[in-house]
């Protein structure tokens, strides 16, 4: 799959603003962050998603002759801009909290330093995919969590928004925590396993149950997962499938990765009453996989209710992120370059609290426990703030002030989150392979507690501001008070 110009995949008023900034600051350094503010589905955390495609999208970032062409017809360019796109490519740096992460709200995500214009330019771009990518990704790992260790599988792509959507939704949803995907091509192209059985269509378009059956483990011996209920469950598809594994038995073919399929009825009643079947017939290693509409909540159900279900296949709900379809994400100017180099912090102002920015020149910081590993805040500071974990250590909550902890010396560890991507327009990044991702992923999934997974009322991973930070957030509002 040839990559994609996606240059003019931008807001119109990205390029008006750009050519105004060709007018009247082109040199002007500046920082903008892509963030997001709440979490997904009123979850405890977020899963970054999508850097690579963003690198991708920069790497490809020109205007090609027919683009100019394109924007000269529109109307609104000046020649000497046109002629400056004609030759443009991104020369800033870009810093990304890398993909497989764990993240929280108003943290950035990724910072982008350049001139203005060429920041200005990227935003639409990298929101669309981030936002996509880390709300499936998100998603993906909320339904993992639910079926406590068993297989999910992808089956999305029929019923995503597009052919772009499947594919990089399935992408998502393997680094979320996916044994495989149904999508063929974004096997291909990200190299991660396929899989699949066969639908209704197949059983119906012979004479019967039994013969389907029994040509479709003739083809798959090794991957024999016949759909059962096509017409009864219970009274004829098990009893088929029983057979056919006992024929496949006694010619003394290798019974491995077989089982059955549920896609309709109540699946917990169904699983238990096909369990005991395929139990007595001496198949007690048979899977019991189950697709039709499931999400984290009815697979949390289904397992309370101690259905026998051990392999799952989770399309719709989790490809369109179905209960919470958008992830938020914004891009807000943090700071401008004075003549003297150093970054002047720039704040936005808000009725609404949450979206009043962080500003300045601004890094990551995540703080574990030293003995659990666990993650006990994360910490939004400045690049130049320096820390000690070997000191004592207050952090606060920036917006109710009075919840204040402290960490002793020694008992905490930090890490820093964000790590440079572009350097004056040359990546200096290698995304690692999607499955690498994955088991990234789960690594970091592992660092929260269990409390701030649970898939109903979470507890809240704290998102603190360092001192000096706080501290310049405060004068700014200030003196945006006073004026």
């Amino acid at each position: 799959m040839s990559t994609m110009n996606l240059t003019l995949l931008t807001d119109f008023y990205e390029l008006t603003m750009m050519q105004g900034y060709f007018k009247n600051k082109a040199n002007e350094k500046v920082i903008f962050d892509a963030f997001y503010r709440t979490n997904p589905s009123n979850g405890g955390y977020a899963i970054a998603a999508g850097l690579e495609q963003v690198i991708d999208y920069i790497r490809n970032l020109t205007f090609s002759a027919e683009d100019i062409d394109y924007l000269r017809s529109v109307g609104s360019f000046d020649e000497d801009f046109l002629d400056y796109l004609s030759t443009f490519r991104f020369s800033g740096d870009i810093y990304a909290i890398p993909e497989g992460s764990v993240v929280f709200p108003r943290e950035p995500l990724i910072k982008v330093v350049a001139p203005i214009m060429e920041a200005q330019l990227v935003e639409t771009a990298i929101l669309t995919i981030i936002n996509h990518q880390s709300l499936i990704a998100t998603k993906a790992s909320r339904v993992c969590y639910a079926a406590k260790g068993n297989g999910i599988m992808e089956f999305g792509l029929r019923r995503a928004q597009g052919p772009d959507a499947g594919i990089y939704g399935a992408r998502a949803a393997m680094i979320g925590g996916c044994i495989g995907t149904s999508n063929v091509l974004a096997g291909q192209l990200f190299d991660v396993p396929v899989k699949g059985t066969h639908a209704h269509s197949w059983i119906m378009s012979f004479p019967d149950e039994y013969t389907a059956f029994k040509k479709y483990a003739e083809m798959y011996p090794n991957a024999c997962t016949l759909l059962v209920d096509t017409y009864d469950t219970i009274k004829s598809g098990v009893p088929n499938a029983i057979r056919v594994f006992t024929e496949m038995r006694e010619a003394g073919i290798p019974l491995k990765n077989y089982g059955i399929r549920l896609d309709s009825g109540d699946l917990a009643y169904m699983s238990k009453k096909a369990r005991k079947m395929l139990d007595a017939a001496g198949f007690t290693d048979a899977v019991i996989s189950a697709s039709s509409d499931l999400d984290e909540y009815l697979i949390d159900s289904l397992k309370t209710q101690g259905a026998q279900i051990t392999s799952w296949g989770v399309g719709t709900n989790m490809i369109t992120s179905k209960d919470c379809p958008a992830f938020g994400g914004v891009y807000k100017l943090a700071a401008i370059q004075a003549e003297d180099g150093t970054f002047i912090p720039k704040i936005k102002l808000s009725e609404n609290t949450e979206k009043i920015t962080n500003p300045g020149n601004k890094t990551v910081y995540r703080i574990y426990e030293k003995d659990s590993g666990k993650i006990k805040a994360d910490l939004i500071a400045l690049v130049d703030d320096k820390f000690d974990p070997a000191q004592d250590l207050k952090i606060f909550d920036p917006i109710e002030t009075w919840k204040k902890t402290t960490l002793k010396g020694g008992t905490y560890v930090m890490r820093e989150m964000m790590t440079q991507i572009f350097k004056e327009g040359r990546c200096v990044y290698e995304s690692p392979k999607v499955m690498d991702i994955r088991a990234y992923c789960q690594e970091e999934l592992n660092t929260l507690w269990d409390e701030a997974r649970r898939l109903i009322n979470p507890h809240e991973v704290y998102v603190d501001l360092s001192n000096r930070l706080y501290e310049i957030k405060s004068q700014l509002l200030e003196q945006m008070s006073q004026s």
